[in-house]
């Protein structure tokens, strides 16, 4: 059973994925102009970076700045080729064909970014590859339908390097379908002031997290898969605004969430006691 879309209904769909609202995005180098110039030749994109340091922030950003619809998807190791491109479903009516989130961003010329790509298996992120070169078309098999991707569609996919492996990485002839930029955590000045915007606490302990926040940088790979990223900083600031006592706050953001060993807490505390007496 074919799928028969009504007049304007491809724009209806199209502003349901619009960021209706202007994200809050620092620019630390030339990631934007860099961006743009990659989308005015619908070139995939690709986003390398740790936990929590903005780059699905900027892709919200790069949507809203360019005006395009933006669909996301949060990859995972379940994750299988008809969830992103559709499958057939039974309902009252029979057998009725339902678009996955690719097939519906190269219908509609969204963007569509997959977060943390690597996270999916190999054989479902095979199928991008025809949307990825000089052919721009997502072939549905089951469908028997070969779809032509919208002039305005771009792919852009992240993942995080650090957790690269034998098992879990993305393998060469997906990578090299794709420009590159890589995102790392802002430089202390910047942070600050992300951290004191975001979250709405003042600068003064913006600062002392920050500082608490490079002191676990420190530690990856020294007990630590991963540093306190960004977002962390900005869930503590919040908490603190909120009333929350500041030692109190950054035990819940800060250490619980990063690891549950018991010497390794005990230093993220030693960190955290440094900037705020409980």
């Amino acid at each position: 059973m074919e799928v028969v879309r009504k007049p304007g209904e491809g724009n209806a769909i199209a502003d349901q994925y619009r960021v209706k609202k202007q994200p809050y995005y620092k620019t630390v180098a030339n990631e934007q102009n860099l961006y743009e110039a990659a989308y005015a030749r619908r070139m995939p994109v690709m986003l390398k970076g740790p936990t929590g340091c903005g780059k699905s922030r900027f892709v919200e950003h790069m949507a809203y700045t360019l005006g395009k619809p933006l669909i996301t998807v949060a990859c995972n190791e379940d994750m299988t080729a008809s969830d992103l491109v559709g499958r057939y479903l039974l309902d009252k009516d029979g057998t009725k064909w339902q678009d996955g989130p690719l097939t519906t961003a190269a219908r509609i010329g969204a963007i569509c970014y997959l977060d943390e790509v690597v996270e999916a298996r190999q054989d479902t992120t095979v199928v991008i590859h025809p949307l990825t070169d000089h052919r721009r078309n997502l072939p549905l098999d089951k469908k028997g339908e070969l779809i032509e991707a919208h002039p305005d569609f771009q792919l852009v996919i992240s993942y995080n390097p650090g957790y690269q492996s034998l098992m879990k990485d993305l393998k060469q002839s997906t990578k090299q379908r794709f420009a590159a930029l890589d995102f790392d955590y802002p430089e202390e000045d910047l942070e600050v002031e992300i951290v004191a915007t975001e979250s709405g606490c003042d600068a003064d302990t913006a600062a002392k997290l920050v500082q608490i926040a490079h002191r676990t940088r420190n530690l990856k790979g020294h007990g630590l898969d991963e540093g306190i990223s960004t977002r962390l900083l900005v869930y503590a600031g919040q908490m603190i605004g909120e009333g929350v006592e500041p030692a109190a706050a950054c035990q819940m953001t800060l250490v619980t969430p990063l690891t549950d060993d018991p010497d390794m807490r005990e230093t993220l505390e030693a960190a955290v006691a440094t900037f705020f007496v409980s």
